[in-house]
């Protein structure tokens, strides 16, 4: 690959929990009321830990030697396997970053608001669930051009603007996820003018530290403030796609539409993982657990994913 002069230090960024760990399951009960169920909200899917983030770093390590340093958001805990030690590490906890009112947190999207707070963040950096994966060298300016600007993905959706109005016609309700993404548009549509009808790739995203902030601070500060005391995730949550929209819609990103050759979804419950991951052979891939995973299903992840990625990297213990 062509050496390129990089825009800018880029720091990586993880959300990561162990929903097996029974002291958190213990937590989460006692402040939601709720145990784990087959909703979009609250399935096991959304909390399950089938060891992606360890071969998620391995493709970090494989295809992104250049990351600056890589912080995982937790919840009070720390991967077993993960050197405590190294130097390119740092285990952040919740509570360190969230507003008291917010705490305990188990929802995803209230998190992602106060990423800009994690201590020493590069003014650049990319976000990542701890799913997504890295499949080709990709360089800094696959994520930032030249200037340090972020390209934001979206995927196409047929009949763009009037898609999910369509399929209203069709269903009583929207799921939650693509709710809480097009009130963000909306919003944005509303303010500045500009209608993204595009939705999030569902991959690994670049952002700007200073324009996170003004956004959840300044743009979207009523949302984001609504939100804090959704311990887990509720419709008219705010999605951090909406930051990318309005950067869009300022002049503080570039878009790029994608298909599945640069930006797949893996979804665990169709299985087949490697024969579709070669078929389009794509930049990028996440493996997208859900309320239509079954246990049976998850056991096919990590021996996938150990031959994909079977080298251990320095960010394992030794032993």
């Amino acid at each position: 690959m062509e050496e390129r002069e990089p825009c800018c230090e880029v720091d990586l960024v993880y959300l990561w929990v162990d929903g097996s760990d029974p002291d958190w399951l213990a937590k989460k009960q006692l402040v939601t009321g709720e145990e784990i169920d087959h909703s979009e909200v609250n399935n096991k899917g959304r909390y399950a830990n089938n060891d992606e983030l360890r071969y998620s770093l391995r493709s970090v390590e494989r295809y992104l030697p250049w990351v600056r340093r890589i912080f995982i958001v937790t919840d009070d805990q720390f991967p077993e396997w993960l050197e405590r030690d190294h130097p390119k590490i740092s285990v952040i906890d919740h509570r360190e970053i969230l507003p008291e009112e917010a705490l305990p947190c188990f929802n995803s999207s209230v998190i992602e608001y106060f990423l800009y707070r994690i201590p020493g963040l590069a003014d650049h950096f990319l976000f990542a669930n701890d799913d997504m994966f890295f499949n080709k060298a990709l360089l800094p300016d696959y994520f930032f051009s030249k200037e340090g600007i972020p390209y934001v993905r979206l995927k196409r959706k047929l009949l763009r603007r009037w898609h999910y109005p369509f399929k209203r016609i069709f269903r009583k309700k929207l799921g939650q996820y693509i709710s809480m993404v097009l009130e963000g548009a909306t919003f944005v549509d509303r303010n500045f003018g500009v209608f993204y009808s595009g939705i999030p790739h569902h991959n690994v995203d670049a952002f700007v530290t200073e324009d996170f902030r003004h956004a959840v601070e300044v743009v979207f500060s009523e949302q984001v403030a609504a939100s804090l005391h959704s311990h887990v995730r509720q419709y008219g949550d705010l999605h951090r796609s909406a930051f990318s929209y309005y950067a869009l819609a300022t002049g503080k990103a570039k878009l790029k539409y994608v298909g599945r050759k640069e930006s797949l979804r893996l979804n665990i419950y169709r299985q087949r993982f490697l024969q579709r991951l070669k078929r389009y052979d794509p930049d990028l891939f996440c493996l997208n657990d859900s309320q239509r995973v079954s246990d049976a299903d998850r056991t096919a992840v990590r021996p996938f994913l150990e031959e994909l990625f079977p080298e251990k990297s320095s960010f394992e213990k030794s032993i």
